[in-house]
């Protein structure tokens, strides 16, 4: 069972770099306010529209990185959780890179890894 959790372990941090890197597409400019502001058609109607990319984009890396647990048969409850906590938590940290400018992107990596492993280390450890 060890083996299998460092396992799943790697495979979450692969599915971090797909989705944060490869799978993001257009959201990566629309969770960027400036992106918005920068629209031909720009106006105050869309003044908060780039908060629906930063949530799309981390419901979207959510669930990839807990894939490898859906795809072992973990407790689906605690998926769900699991899903929504992550969720909030990348798209906060995405704010403050994205549109607050407060973290650079090392900073933003070494959170995203933080809350991996820290996910990883509840689920691991209370339900496989």
């Amino acid at each position: 069972m060890t083996n299998m959790k460092i396992l799943i372990l790697f495979a979450m941090m692969f599915c971090h770099i797909v989705d944060d890197y490869y799978l993001q597409g257009i959201l990566a400019s629309m969770k960027q306010r400036d992106w918005w502001k920068k629209q031909e058609s720009y106006n105050e109607n869309y003044k908060y529209d780039y908060i629906i990319a930063l949530i799309m984009h981390a419901f979207s890396w959510s669930f990839m990185i807990l894939l490898p647990f859906i795809l072992v048969g973990i407790n689906q409850y605690a998926i769900v959780i699991s899903i929504v906590i992550n969720t909030i938590i990348h798209a906060f940290i995405d704010d403050l890179k994205a549109n607050k400018k407060k973290i650079n992107l090392v900073t933003d990596q070494i959170l995203h890894i933080l809350q991996i492993l820290l996910t990883w280390f509840i689920i691991a450890s209370t339900v496989i």
